[in-house]
């Protein structure tokens, strides 16, 4: 079952081995046809995780880096749209010499060429690759062929990661589906080595014994993955179970014991009950998915969110508030809120809802904190309401706008790559340097978050087409507005707030801090701005 939980089994399995002394890399295949996962909208494949060399990539490669605190990248990203692009583009270049393309060996070929360089670039001992999908599906049949190919000369061990329902109205968990999905592997020539059941709760003896002898496998290779509290929980789960060293003698490995004390300690800190609470409004566009509504369009957002409050010892409310469908009642959707987030986003949609909330945030100094979009339209909000520009707007809503506050820049190699015809974006990490004495410089120093103090700048990740105007930087400054960080070549403003005598807490930035915050380590930006809504509260 997509969903299940294979990201995070592969994460925990990631952190495991790296407590062994392993040096471990992760990797996500995808079946979409899509090159990254940038241009796929969030509410049918959740927030693109963005990386520090530009990628647009799954969900997951977010959770490996929270668990693990390393950085991913390219390498650790394929999806088919990759693999078929590059298997063309060399046939198309004779680099087949003359021989029939197939998916069988050449597209599979390229797969395992792309795992294996994966595992070279890092050096590292373990490469822990995770399929996208569901077995059995055909979109994602190459990618199991290429595994069974690996199998045949390489050390590859094989872990089926399957949902074990409990239905209520029978309350005992049922094995069939997992039976089936083994089924289809091992008619494709995989036998999986390790089952790990997802359920409800946890699988009991006789169920582990019946998956064991249909499956054709070693009861003490059936494993449990109960629903809990918080998926941090989940390496110490399967570590009580003995995963790691059931792994590591497969492959002929020492085991030893690790110690996993610092994690538990953490797990304990974010799970026990919190004494204070704080009410963060989330104003976006991206909740709806027919009749039902989803948060993972803001995953890397909620998820920053909490690690400052986790750090902090309290307990994060969020209230998700949909700008568009919404936009006639955003003020009493907003007015009990400690503080005020506008999210990244995309087009016209939504954005007077945003600008509303922006404008309540200013004028009733409730902490905001506005990212890409939400700095964006900050500006545009101060220009109408400050400044009295009141057809100020970005050229992505409005094209004719006489104060066109955001718009597009020509397109320079130096700062943009070209994801299409027409479309130029900037991608990945880029510097900043901060203004000495604003709001962004103390929270920065405070947390000693410098790429180079000397000189004041930062970095942070990118993921945005349209610039601040400088045409506009003097007449904003003249008004009230700080513009508080720029690129190093002073051509971007990066970051924006209002003076802290006239509000508490009011910072844009056009980078996305929250791609960068892990749960040991929550982004200073994001602490400081809970710090100050728990103050006003």
């Amino acid at each position: 079952m997509s969903s299940v939980g294979k990201g995070v089994v592969a994460s925990s399995i990631c952190l495991l081995l790296k407590k062994h002394g392993f040096t471990v890399t992760p990797v996500k295949c995808e079946n979409y046809f899509n090159v990254d996962a940038g241009t796929i909208n969030p509410i049918e494949h959740g927030d693109p995780f963005l990386c520090e060399d530009g990628l647009e990539a799954d969900m997951d490669l977010g959770n490996y880096e929270r668990f693990l605190n390393q950085e991913m990248g390219r390498e650790n990203f394929i999806t088919m749209g990759q693999v078929m692009k590059k298997v063309i583009e060399k046939e198309r270049s004779m680099g087949y010499d003359g021989e029939d393309v197939e998916a069988i060996p050449h597209v599979c070929n390229e797969i395992i060429r792309r795992i294996k360089r994966a595992g070279e670039k890092s050096e590292a001992d373990f490469v822990v690759i995770e399929l996208g999908g569901t077995a059995g599906e055909y979109q994602n049949v190459l990618y199991y062929e290429a595994s069974r190919i690996m199998d045949l000369s390489e050390d590859v061990l094989h872990i089926h990661v399957s949902y074990v329902p409990i239905p209520p109205h029978i309350g005992e968990p049922k094995t069939k589906p997992t039976q089936l999905s083994f089924r289809h592997l091992m008619s494709m020539g995989i036998q999986p080595d390790i089952i790990i059941g997802r359920s409800e709760g946890d699988l009991d003896e006789h169920r582990k014994y019946k998956l064991a002898l249909t499956c054709n496998i070693d009861p003490k290779d059936v494993f449990s993955n109960p629903n809990t509290d918080t998926v941090f929980r989940v390496p110490l789960i399967l570590r009580e179970q003995n995963l790691d060293k059931r792994i590591l003698e497969k492959l002929n490995l020492t085991w030893k014991e690790i110690d996993l004390r610092s994690w538990e300690k953490f797990v304990q800190k974010i799970t026990q009950k919190k004494d204070k609470e704080v009410k963060i409004s989330i104003v976006g566009k991206y909740f709806g998915t027919g009749e039902y509504s989803l948060t993972d369009s803001y995953f890397a957002l909620i998820e920053a969110i909490k690690h400052a409050c986790w750090k902090l010892g309290v307990e994060p409310k969020i209230n998700f508030v949909n700008s568009d469908k919404n936009v006639n009642k955003i003020t009493e959707l907003i007015e009990n809120s400690d503080g005020i987030i506008v999210p990244i986003g995309w087009g016209k949609r939504g954005v007077e809802g945003k600008i509303r909330a922006i404008k309540f945030s200013r004028e009733n100094k409730v902490p905001y904190l506005g990212l890409c979009y939400g700095m964006q339209l900050a500006c545009v909000e101060f220009a109408r309401n400050v400044i009295g520009w009141k057809n100020a707007h970005t050229v992505e809503a409005d094209s004719k706008t006489p104060y066109p506050i955001i718009h597009e820049i020509p397109l320079n190699e130096k700062y943009q790559v070209i994801k299409g015809d027409g479309t130029s974006m900037r991608l990945g990490g880029y510097g900043c340097v901060l203004k000495k004495g604003s709001l962004i410089h103390k929270i920065y120093d405070k947390h000693n978050e410098f790429k180079d103090k000397k000189k004041g700048v930062v970095s942070e990740r990118h993921r945005h087409r349209y610039e601040f105007n400088n045409e506009f930087k003097e007449e904003f400054e003249k008004n009230g507005m700080v513009i508080s960080g720029v690129s190093p070549d002073n051509f971007f403003v990066e970051m924006i707030e209002l003076p802290e005598r006239t509000h508490p807490f009011f910072i844009g930035t056009q980078g996305h801090p929250e791609y960068k915050s892990t749960p040991m380590s929550p982004h200073p930006i994001f602490l400081e701005f809970i710090k100050v809504c728990l103050g006003k509260k």
